[in-house]
Formats: structure tokens, C-alpha cells, sequence
């Protein structure tokens, strides 16, 4: 079976700006991959590519083996999408809303209601099968784009900041669901601002910036890029900085605390202690913090010559990471955006 996503070289141009810079990605059947990056970084015009909504400049991006620009409609019917901005009909039944959206796939319509009631059910809102869009709570919206992603049974699904500001308990059905989708056998893209949710969901990641590749790794991989700080509490202030060994990467004192940063905490803090009882220090007590995943990729995203947002060249451009101009719109697709 070929890779659920697989890009080569994949260039995305707005003018002089390019949001996609020759991005080369795999990710296999069956992951939980998730793809980090700032604001700008070129999230959504990758998924916009996937979907079809963004004509690539150059490169190559398949579904499934499909080439999707050639292979469009296979390509296409494979992926379910929940994108971050809300883009439903807001004049019909919302029950309705998900038969529309199958028959867009050529799903039967006697079948296309039952999976509409499937779906509903699963995201807990069949409740409000009949009400219409507007009249949804934000967290209902939220489950409903979800539902429209699933009415087609798609072997990708592509979640695109879907826990973007909704409350401590959706986020986590919402987590409980997409990882049961998962373990059924569903590929799942994820694009997050909250590192918690990758480092919790994800087999692995891909962080982003400016349209580049910065890394593929799994969190735990990422998290192993960083470096521990043991601080450790002595009775009395010292009067000068302890020279250390060479696993002491940076030293520091304030007050009666010393901060060491060492690349393995675990297995240095006892080295440490003992070079400091040898040197005459009495120890109070003794933390060790491990650099978070949020800290490691604020460090991989620096950049400190962008003069020129993303988001305000795309803008003058035409499009942006929310939608697409018409110029990149493929002729005779769906009107309803990244459904």
C-alpha cells in the first residue's frame, strides 16, 4: 500500500512569495502525524494542495498513491477534512448539511442519510439533527465539522486546529474520538497550535517554518533534543560559581540556588551532588525540569530575518491560509471550501 500523503519537492508560489518550499513528506497508512508551525508556516496551503483547493507550482503530492491534480477525484474522495474556519451552509438543516456532502462523493441518498445519523451520533449532536448551523453552540460547530469530515468514511482525515478555542472538556472527546478513529485504522493529520495535543496524540511530527521542513521525529525523539536543568538548593550561598565537569553545559546562581544544565538529568544529578559535597557545599534539596516540546520548538521555529509576514504577503497576493483565490480554484469542485 502506498504512503497515505507522500510530497516530493512540493513548491507552492504567491507571486514572488513562496508558501511552500520544495516540502518533502511521508506519512504512512495508518499514523497519527501531526505537522507544527507558527503562524505563516504553510499548514493550510498544504492541506489546500492536498484537497485540491491550491494548485501546486511545482513538485509532486499523492493520496494514496493518487496524484492529486491527475488522480483529483480519487484523491479527493479519500480525505475528510475539518477545517479551522467555519464554512457551512448555514441555511439548512444540519442533518441535511451531511447528506449534501456525501452526495457530493457519489453517496446514494438512501445511504448518505443513515451515515448522516452515524456520524451525528458519534460526535454527540443527533440531537440537533434538524437545527440549523447558526443556531449550534461553538463546540457543536466544532462536531459538526467533524461529522462532515466522517460522512464520507475517509481513509485519511486532515484536522486542521480542531480544538481552536473550545473548552477543556471538548477537547478532550474530541481527543478520545480522533484516537479511536485512529486505532480503527484511519490516517489522521493533525495541524495544532497546542503543543500538549501533538505530544499526547501523535506517532509523529513534522515542524514547519516559512514552507520548509525543519524535522520529521516523534515527540519523545523532539523532547530528547533538549537538555535538563538540575537546580539544586544549598544552605548557604556560594560565594563564587562552582567550576564543574564538562557535562555542565551552563551554570548559573541566584541566591542560595544553583542551575546546572546538563543533557541528562537523571543520570547526572548524582555526579553533580558529589562534585559539590567534594567542594564543600551542604545540599538542601535538589529539583530536575526537562525542557518541554513547546520550548524545543520555539527554538527550531526562530528566524530572525523574516521581514515580510506570511500572512500579510499572502493576503496581498490573493489568498491566505484560510482559503484560496479563484485563480487557484479547480474548475467544477465542491463551493463549500476545505470541506
Amino acid at each position: 500500500m502506498p504512503p497515505a500523503i507522500e510530497t516530493v519537492d512540493l513548491v507552492k508560489e504567491y507571486g514572488e512569495l513562496r508558501a511552500l518550499q520544495e516540502l518533502s513528506l511521508t506519512v504512512e497508512e495508518g499514523e497519527f502525524f501531526g505537522l507544527l508551525g507558527p503562524n505563516g508556516a504553510g499548514k493550510t496551503t498544504f492541506i489546500n494542495t492536498l484537497v485540491g483547493l491550491v494548485r501546486k507550482t511545482g513538485g509532486e503530492a499523492r493520496v494514496f498513491g493518487y496524484d492529486v491534480e491527475d488522480d483529483y477525484q480519487q484523491a479527493r474522495d479519500a480525505i475528510g477534512v475539518a477545517p479551522q474556519e467555519f464554512n457551512v451552509d448555514r441555511f439548512f438543516p444540519i442533518r441535511e448539511v451531511l447528506e449534501h456532502k456525501a452526495g457530493y462523493h457519489g453517496v446514494p441518498a438512501d445511504e448518505a442519510a443513515e451515515r448522516a445519523d452515524e456520524v451525528l451520533k458519534r460526535v454527540g449532536i443527533y440531537d440537533k439533527r434538524n437545527e440549523r448551523f447558526d443556531w449550534l453552540s461553538g463546540g457543536m460547530k466544532r462536531r459538526l465539522l467533524l461529522a462532515r469530515a466522517l460522512v464520507t468514511d475517509p481513509d485519511l482525515l486532515i484536522l486542521d486546529e480542531p480544538t481552536a478555542g473550545v473548552d477543556v472538556q471538548l477537547r478532550h472527546d474530541l481527543w478520545e474520538l480522533v484516537t479511536e478513529l485512529n486505532e480503527e485504522g484511519t490516517t489522521i493529520l493533525l495541524t495544532t497550535h497546542y503543543i500538549e495535543e501533538a505530544e499526547r496524540l501523535c506517532d509523529r511530527v513534522a515542524i514547519m517554518n516559512e514552507g520548509r521542513k525543519v524535522t520529521v521525529a516523534t515527540p519523545d525523539e523532539l523532547k530528547g533534543r533538549g537538555t535538563d536543568t538540575v537546580a539544586v538548593g544549598l544552605e548557604s550561598p556560594p560565594a563564587t560559581t562552582p567550576e564543574l565537569g564538562p557535562y555542565a553545559h551552563e551554570t548559573t546562581v541566584s541566591g542560595d540556588r544553583l542551575e546546572v544544565r546538563v543533557d541528562d538529568g537523571g543520570s547526572i544529578a548524582p555526579r553533580l551532588l558529589n562534585d559539590l559535597e567534594a567542594r564543600g557545599y551542604e545540599i538542601a534539596d535538589l529539583e530536575i525540569t526537562r525542557t518541554s516540546l513547546e520550548e524545543i520548538f520555539v527554538d527550531l521555529t526562530k528566524s530572525e530575518d523574516r521581514t515580510v509576514t506570511r500572512s500579510t504577503a499572502e493576503s496581498a497576493s490573493g489568498s491566505d491560509e484560510t482559503g484560496t483565490s479563484e485563480t487557484d480554484t479547480p474548475p467544477k469542485r465542491e463551493q463549500e471550501g476545505v470541506a
